[in-house]
């Protein structure tokens, strides 16, 4: 198997008995290395680093120069390099999934290169869409350890062998056996690397960030499935051996994003020790829900203290009513319409054995996108 650095560039040696080899960097490689984590210090906003900068470096440049890591992640990176070379690729798969999700809102989980705090200053409120972010970056490192375990990719996990023997379901009888995802693995070493940095303070954002870590780990275990493969005579279900496998990320991704509308707000109880919902008249528990302490911004117009992009040249929808339409996606401003051709594949037709030939079609079709902010006329006077 072939494994590359942490930017996907270069292909990573391996040695004889089949695990990454080290190189001692040079005197010149020290200078160069110290010089770009200097440039990146200086580049960067004044914002915490996170650990979700570790899908854009290799482990042991997260290890050893990059801050942003607590003491216990420093030294669980340090342990378990394999893993975080996991939790690198894990962070690429969560960070397309968020974008996925809010593709259609204005604010569309966009990051930013070159900064280690991933998404920039938009993350400083504790708001609706840090809750997502911290739950869908904790569901990230328990899908990506635990199918690491599965796949055989670490030394120190595998299979899950707890599940044994004769067990039953709405089909009937089968043996448990297999290879079971390590789900309980996976989320025992997320709990322990992704909770660490919280449990250092107590103060409304750390409850907060545990309980949507938490939140995400649980949806991740929520769509366990059962598979089986059949052993019986011609085929048939007469014998069965079964074993416990994760969903698509998808769903989980779905959940979440669910989890964000109905996210409920919360404020710091009086002896600091938890939270309480800041509605008296809500009376469900938030046990599953995200959780949240400010307002959203309504992220119409560009606000660097705030992080926010705004939408002007962002695509919107003309006929659609929802967030992703013009009236909403542009916040009012009105939006441009420019003229573009497209090429598409057309008149396809089935072509014995075994093709698809289809023409090239050329459409003209209307792209819509958001009008920028326009400053009030008083502005160019002054």
């Amino acid at each position: 198997m072939r494994e590359f650095d942490g930017l996907g560039c270069r292909e990573r040696p391996r040695a004889r008995n089949g695990f990454l080899s080290r190189r001692e960097p040079s005197g010149s490689a020290h200078r160069i290395y110290r010089l770009f984590i200097l440039m990146l210090l200086m580049f960067t906003p004044s914002v915490d680093s996170s650990w979700w900068y570790i899908g854009a470096l290799g482990a042991r440049v997260i290890c050893d120069n990059i801050p942003g890591l607590v003491n216990k992640q420093r030294q669980l990176c340090q342990r378990h390099p394999d893993l975080m070379q996991s939790i690198g690729e894990g962070a690429k798969e969560w960070i397309r999934e968020c974008q996925h999700q809010f593709r259609h809102h204005r604010w569309n989980c966009s990051t930013l290169e070159r900064d280690r705090t991933v998404f920039g200053r938009v993350m400083l409120r504790s708001s609706r869409e840090t809750a997502f972010v911290y739950a869908i970056s904790s569901a990230g490192v328990v899908y990506a350890i635990t199918r690491a375990c599965s796949q055989g990719e670490l030394k120190i996990c595998g299979c899950d062998t707890h599940r044994r023997g004769r067990a039953s379901d709405e089909e009937g009888d089968f043996d448990w056996g297999g290879c079971s995802d390590n789900i309980n693995y996976g989320i025992k070493f997320a709990k322990a690397f992704v909770d660490a940095r919280e449990r250092m303070v107590k103060d409304a954002r750390a409850l907060m960030n545990l309980h949507n870590n938490r939140c995400g780990r649980m949806a991740v275990k929520r769509f366990m499935k059962t598979e089986c493969k059949c052993h019986g005579v011609s085929g048939s279900c007469a014998l069965r051996t079964c074993w416990l496998a994760m969903t698509d990320f998808r769903r989980t991704g779905d959940y979440l994003r669910k989890k964000y509308n109905t996210a409920v707000e919360v404020m710091m109880n009086q002896d600091g020790t938890g939270f309480m919902v800041a509605d008296r008249e809500y009376k469900r528990t938030t046990k599953n829900d995200l959780v949240y302490v400010e307002n959203s911004p309504d992220y119409c117009l560009m606000d660097r203290s705030a992080g926010s992009l705004g939408t002007a040249g962002r695509v919107c929808n003309k006929s659609s009513r929802g967030m992703d339409g013009c009236e909403v996606m542009c916040c009012g401003r009105g939006y441009d319409t420019t003229r573009v051709k497209r090429v598409t594949k057309c008149e396809c037709k089935f072509k014995w054995c075994c093709a698809v030939e289809c023409r090239d079609c050329e459409e003209t079709v209307d792209v819509h996108t958001c009008k920028p902010h326009k400053k009030p006329d008083w502005l160019d006077l002054t």
